[in-house]
């Protein structure tokens, strides 16, 4: 209780080294949370299109990954550049 009102959190987002490197994942997935902002930013999905495409997921997990990531921009955004960066190295190796 705080201040007399009990507060309610529930645990959506984990950070576990043997998942995705440690990169925040959406708790009992191995769903990035950067792979949920690709597709809500870059894609142009919408929450609603995110679960349809991942059944599994709940649209409260997705607005908690979603969540995470406004609280943490410049995290996610910092992985997701590596992961470019990554993608874009082994394409030049793949192609020599």
């Amino acid at each position: 209780m705080v201040d007399g009102k009990q507060v309610v959190t529930q645990e959506f987002i984990v950070k576990d080294p043997s998942i995705a490197g440690g990169a925040p994942t959406i708790k009992g997935t191995r769903i990035r949370v950067s792979d949920i902002v690709i597709e809500f930013e870059y894609w142009g999905k919408t929450p609603d299109d995110i679960i349809r495409a991942h059944p599994h997921l709940s649209l409260a997990q997705v607005h908690a990954a979603l969540a995470y990531y406004y609280e943490h921009v410049a995290e996610i955004k910092a992985e997701i550049s590596s992961n470019e960066t990554i993608v874009s190295e082994l394409k030049q190796k793949l192609s020599h």
